[in-house]
């Protein structure tokens, strides 16, 4: 695997270096005819070397170079570096950062100016500030990156800053590069153990790389590798131990400090990569009610849906998703494949990625079950071999060595690999730091509703397995923005939602694809579409109720309590299989009647429809909690839909402040 690693990093430089020199080679024959306010007007002639990358010169004499202001690498001849940040302002430029090592600079200035710029002696060399590395494209394919800029620049930008997100697992490696914020003060405010391990550090490596995709900083491979809300606090709330493993009473414990706790670290997520098998309806499993008085207090809490959506055999599993991922109230995250690649027309859902409905249940006097069959998860995240950060010696490492990216020799600065639900999962909750704070007033149902509603459908993928469809974090935080701050639990259902009378439209565009929300909600068995679900106010979006609180059912067919949605919203009496458009769109795969049936049909160990098969699984142990890391390091050879275009971008160990 580390042979794989160098030779492949061995041919991205020897092509980079060949891209580059055919790059300097076209530019060759360039120079200077003639200048009217320091603008080039001609072409060129031989002898003369072109000072600026060609796609940013292509932007320079772009129809848009008037009004378009580019992010750019700004290299500086000797000792000029003073005299260089001098002359920037009459360019229109500023600086954004400066780098320790390297003679250079990052600005941004009119791309009319570009040229102009180029022509002073003391300018070397001018690129566009490209984030093109396909491995770590996290933030640039969710969206996160969208949202951290503006007016194409990183300042104003949203980064979690003032959000607490408070993470149950196995730790945090506070040693570790990735949790300082922009004055080396350490993030992680707060940290104890409800392992009996007398420890909040990590050793078993599962919390570190969970807490950095939430909320890890850019500093390591020029950002390659940033969290979604890279200066949000994080809560170091250790309930696995040193094997990966813990309890429910660990988990309840942790959450009980959540609530004492909550006012004075500003806890408004909560994340929860770990899980439990999914028996107890959760009406009365006891880490479900837990999550739901927090989300009732205001808090949003996130949840993996698990791995587990394919047997041994290959086959696809239904009904595996873990608890407290069956609680309606929290948002239930399954794992997407982005295949390596910005874009997002390829992605899809990772096959181990668990599908609902939920198999939980209660048994009526006469023995008979009742499941809860709801409708999870309610959308997915990228969460298919991301790189992240590692912690000092741990176990995972320590028995897979192929899950350590090769990212940097050095402790604290050390990347790894996971998959699974565990990693998407924190992809959520980070976006939901960004939701927060962009509009510090929204519920956690409307942080839900929001985040669902924006999400991008996958074409071939049913309802069970991607819920409302892929997390855009850029359609999500627009949405938020507009969302009134004047809201209370009196506000009638039906009044407008939003401060403005016209809704955002409803398309995305990320890595030069544009793509439609679904404009939909997964609701307990079903789901809902409709424009008034962000036009109007809807009284499931506010706190002590659930989204099920809103509809009815008779016969088999659903509707809506009117008393608790608009009557413009309409719900559906089937779970569909998506064609990629919005959420109403697609064909059959079941219908709601199947799962009100309580399993008559809809049984364990049944073959369904294409072929799949419901039932239980595989249980770890009912009182024993596990994170989906087993699964991980399991899982992460190269082969199958785990494989991504890895480019991995290896540290200078200089760090990148601009994030």
């Amino acid at each position: 695997m580390e042979i794989f690693k160098h030779s492949r990093a061995v041919k991205w430089t020897t092509l980079s270096l060949l891209v580059f020199s055919l790059g300097a080679g076209l530019a060759v024959g360039w120079r200077t005819e003639a200048r009217s306010g320091g603008q080039v007007k001609g072409k060129s002639s031989p002898g003369y070397v072109s000072k600026v990358s060609p796609d940013l010169l292509g932007l320079a004499r772009g129809p848009r170079a008037a009004t378009l202001r580019v992010k750019v690498i700004l290299q500086i001849n000797g000792a000029a570096s003073s005299a260089t940040d001098a002359l920037l302002p009459g360019y229109g430029a500023r600086t954004l950062r400066h780098f320790q090592s390297f003679n250079a600079r990052v600005i941004e200035l009119p791309a009319a100016a570009v040229e102009a710029l180029s022509a002073r002696s003391e300018v070397r060399f001018l690129s566009l500030d490209r984030g093109n590395v396909p491995s770590g494209h996290l933030s640039l394919t969710t969206g996160a990156d969208a949202v951290r800029v503006t007016n194409g620049t990183t300042t104003g930008g949203l980064d979690g800053t003032g959000i607490g997100i408070a993470v149950l697992d196995s730790g945090i490696d506070t040693t570790h590069r990735a949790f300082l914020d922009r004055s080396n003060g350490l993030r992680v405010v707060a940290s104890r153990d409800f392992t009996g391990e007398n420890r909040t550090d990590d050793p078993y490596g599962h919390g570190t790389h969970v807490a950095s995709l939430a909320a890890g900083n850019g500093r390591i491979s020029n950002a390659q590798y940033i969290g979604i809300a890279p200066n949000a606090n994080l809560i170091n709330l250790r309930v696995l131990n040193a094997q990966g493993a813990g309890s429910v009473s660990n988990v309840l414990s942790a959450l009980d400090w959540v609530m004492t706790n909550r006012a004075a670290y500003n806890i408004r997520v909560v994340n929860l990569s770990l899980g439990s098998p999914a028996v107890d309806t959760f009406r009365n499993d006891p880490v479900c009610l837990a999550v739901r008085r927090l989300v009732d207090a205001g808090i949003v809490v996130v949840a993996a849906a698990g791995n587990n959506g394919k047997n041994s055999s290959g086959q696809k599993v239904y009904g595996q998703i873990h608890s407290p991922g069956i609680e309606p109230a929290a948002i239930t995250v399954g794992a997407s494949n982005t295949f390596g690649t910005d874009g997002r027309g390829d992605d899809g859902v990772a096959t181990y990625s668990s599908r609902g409905p939920t198999r939980s249940y209660w048994t009526d006097s006469s023995g008979t079950k009742h499941y809860d069959s709801l409708v999870k998860p309610d959308l997915v995240a990228p969460g298919n071999k991301l790189v992240d950060a590692e912690a000092l010696d741990n176990l995972l490492v320590a028995q897979n060595p192929q899950l350590d990216a090769g990212i940097s020799p050095v402790d604290g600065r050390k990347m790894m690999f996971l998959n699974g639900s565990s990693m998407s999962t924190p992809v959520v909750a980070g976006a939901a730091a960004l939701l927060l704070q962009a509009s510090p007033n929204l519920t956690p149902n409307l942080v839900k509703a929001i985040l669902m509603y924006t999400a991008q459908p996958l074409a071939g993928f049913n309802m069970f397995e991607q819920g409302a469809g892929q997390l855009n974090i850029e359609g999500a935080v627009r949405l938020a923005k507009i969302v009134r701050t004047d809201l209370t639990a009196a506000t009638s259902v039906g009044a407008p939602l939003l401060t403005t009378s016209t809704p955002p439209a409803p398309q995305t565009t990320i890595a030069g694809q544009t793509f439609t929300w679904s404009q939909g909600l997964i609701v307990d068995r079903t789901y809902a579409v409709g424009a008034e679900l962000i036009t109007l106010y809807q009284k499931i979006y506010g706190t002590g109720v659930v989204f099920g609180d809103g509809t009815l059912v008779s016969s088999g067919v659903v509707f809506g309590d009117t008393t608790m949605v608009s009557s413009g919203v309409v719900f559906g009496d089937s779970i569909l299989t998506s064609s990629g458009a919005v959420m109403a769109n697609g064909t059959l795969f079941m219908g709601v009647n199947v799962l009100l049936s309580d399993g008559v049909v809809f049984g364990d160990g049944v073959v369904f429809g294409d072929g799949v098969v419901f039932g239980d699984g595989v249980v770890f142990g009912d009182t024993t909690l596990r994170s989906d890391a087993v699964t991980q390091a399991q899982s992460a050879s190269v082969g199958g839909d785990l494989t991504s275009a890895m480019n991995l971008q290896v540290d200078t160990g200089v760090d990148c402040l601009d994030y």
